[in-house]
Order: C-alpha cells, then structure tokens, then sequence
C-alpha cells in the first residue's frame, strides 16, 4: 500500500513537472494557438455540458428556482452560457489588460505569451464561478450575447473572404499544375453548388405543399452563385472565378443550414423525420467552422497585438443553442425556430454583399488602396 501511494505521487509529480514545462515552452508565435487551445477546449465543454449536466444542474437550488417542472433544453441552455460567460470573461479580462501594449518592451507583453499555468488556473476558475450567479445575469448575458453573435458571423465570411483569395494568390500564375488545380477546384464547386441546390429543392419543396418562401430562399441561391461568376468575369473587374465557386459553395452550406432549421411540424421541411440527426451535424459543422475561423486568424495575425483582442466570441453561446432564448420551450430541439432560420438567411445575403463589395470596390472607388 506504502509502495502503492509513492509511485502514485511520483506519477503525480512527473505528470505536473511535464506539464509545467510544456506550458513554459509556449513561444511568442505559439501563444496564438494556445489561445485558440483555450476556446476549442470551451466548445469541447459546452457541447459535454449541453449533453450531460442537465441532471446536475437541476439539483442546484439557485439555477432550479422554478415551482414547476423547466424542459431539459432550458437546463442545456443554461448550462452553455454559463461556460461561454466564464470563457469571455476570461478573454475580455486578458484583453483589456493588453490595451496600450504597442510593442514587446512593454512589460504587459509578458502577460500575454507567459504564465500560462495561472492563465489555465484562471479560466477553471471563472467558469466554474459562472455555475454560482443567479439566472438573471445568464439572462442578461444571453440578450447581450446574441448582438456579439451577429458580428461574429460577419467577421467569419471576412475571413472566409480574405482566405480564398490568398489561396488564389498564392497558387494563380505560379506553374502550369497549379492553373489546372485552380481549374479543378472551381469546376467542382460549383457543380457541387448546383448540385446541392437540387437536393434542396427535393427536400424542403415537396410537392402537395405552397413552400413559395423556401423556393425564394434556394432560387436566390442560385441566382447569387451566378452573378458572382458574372462580376468577377466582368472586364472591367478583373477577378479571378475560383474564390466566387468557392462563395457559392459557402452561400449553398449557409442555405441548407437555414431551411433545416425550420420547425418540425413546418409541411416544407421534408427533413422533419431526421431533425435530431440534421441538428446535431449543423452543430459539429458549426463547431469546426468556428474553430478553424479562429485558428486562421491567430495565424494570420501579423503581430502579437493583432491577436490581443479575446477569440472568444458569445457566437459559441449562440452556436449551441440555436439563438432561441432559455425562457422558451416552443421547439424540442435548441436550433430549431424561425429565429436561426432568419439568422442564417441573412448571414448568407451578407456574405454575398461583402464578396460583391470586395469586387466592385476598387471600382466605385479608384484613388482607395484595396489590397
């Protein structure tokens, strides 16, 4: 038993000792990924929460106030603000803490790519203080968070934006292969558009049923995907086609996303029978679209104050629960309802808008710098 428990508190110490040093080899570039560690570990969390930690919470007298009986989706839901909450206020501190840093000899610079023990000490620590506040801050975070949501959603098509077109930078002009690779690529994306538009049109029109809103929704689609290629094949705009197949693509995704998140009972929403399956692949699609927006753009950032502002946004708040409120119990699943449906029929216009806009700037504006 003796032997027992010192190789256990060896084990312990190694265990504490590697990570510790792992944590101290954090270098300035690598502190970027770190941070983005932190929020995908968050995700991670909510998503466990939402699954899990109804039963918990519903014996935590000041989470469960009610006199009758709440439905588990507003446990799940109060359960992902309160992780999200901890997690922005763990990233809200950091940054306000780093405003006026300009470069590495202040001595905040070391704040931000050191001490990442006491960091992750901190973050544990916040969110596991959110689980002890009365549902009332919850509530107020959750209206707040739905304005911080929106923004999030444009600077995401920003980056989408800014990443096709280094990818066609990068390879147009360079060798012969490459050309044709660029070639490949648009071919299959928008064959891939039209084609998944097809399959929206088979299952969110079927026949017997005035579906007019969801045939507006998909024909607009399509009809994005060609005046993309049209504007960028303009002369006098000189774009290259490659990132408007790749728009479409993304405009085609952000379309399907919008018409399965219609109610279940909704007669056009030929999905119904598999809407627990359809919801859980939009989240874990979500998720990793989220996750990868937030890699790219540490790994973007050209500097260590580029990436100072908190990659945690409350759009995970409102990625896993579907932007309804906690107080509402009118839908079984958390993003399902005509709110998430206009959500990201408008997310899907704005993408379209800002693509269009990145095309014909230069032009409306001939002495402004676009590059």
């Amino acid at each position: 038993m003796w032997c027992a428990s010192c190789l256990a508190s060896a084990c312990a110490g190694c265990t504490c000792n590697l990570c510790a040093s792992a944590l101290s080899a954090i270098s300035r570039r690598s502190a970027r990924l770190a941070y983005c560690g932190l929020f995908a570990a968050s995700l991670v969390l909510s998503f466990l929460m939402r699954q899990f930690a109804t039963p918990l919470l519903k014996q935590i007298p000041w989470i469960n106030t009610f006199d009758y009986t709440q439905p588990d989706e507003w446990f799940q839901m109060n359960a992902v603000l309160r992780v999200s909450l901890g997690n922005f206020l763990f990233f809200a501190i950091f940054a306000l803490m780093m405003i006026g840093v300009k470069d590495q000899n202040d001595r905040r610079d070391a704040w931000h790519h050191g001490g990442w023990i006491a960091k992750i000490v901190v973050w544990v620590v916040l969110i596991v203080l959110m689980f002890c506040v009365p549902n009332v801050v919850i509530t107020i975070y959750e209206v707040l968070s739905k304005f911080g949501s929106g923004l999030f959603l444009l600077v995401q098509v920003v980056m989408l934006l800014d990443f096709t077109n280094n990818w066609n930078d990068s390879w147009i002009e360079k060798d012969e292969q490459k050309e044709i690779a660029l070639l490949v690529v648009t071919v299959v994306c928008y064959l891939s558009t039209f084609a998944f538009s097809g399959l929206l049109f088979t299952w969110f029109n079927p026949s017997g049923h005035d579906c007019g809103l969801n045939v507006f929704f998909i024909t607009m689609t399509i009809i994005l995907a060609f005046a993309f290629a049209i504007i960028a094949l303009h002369p006098q705009v000189n774009g290259s086609v490659m990132p408007a197949s790749v728009i479409s693509v993304y405009c085609a995704y952000l379309c399907y996303t919008s018409l399965s998140s219609e109610p279940d009972d909704y007669a056009c929403n030929g999905l119904h029978r598999h809407s627990k399956q359809v919801s859980m692949s939009a989240l874990i699609l979500g998720m990793l679209t989220t996750v990868l927006s937030v890699v790219y753009s540490a790994v973007r950032a050209g500097s260590s104050t580029t990436f100072l502002s908190p990659p945690s946004s409350p759009r995970s708040a409102m990625l896993l629960t579907g932007w309804t409120s906690a107080a509402s119990d009118s839908s079984e699943l958390m993003d399902v309802g005509w709110t998430t449906v206009w959500v990201r029929t408008c997310t899907e216009w704005a993408t379209a808008a800002l693509y269009i806009w990145t095309l014909v700037a230069p032009l409306l504006f001939p002495d402004r710098d676009f590059s």
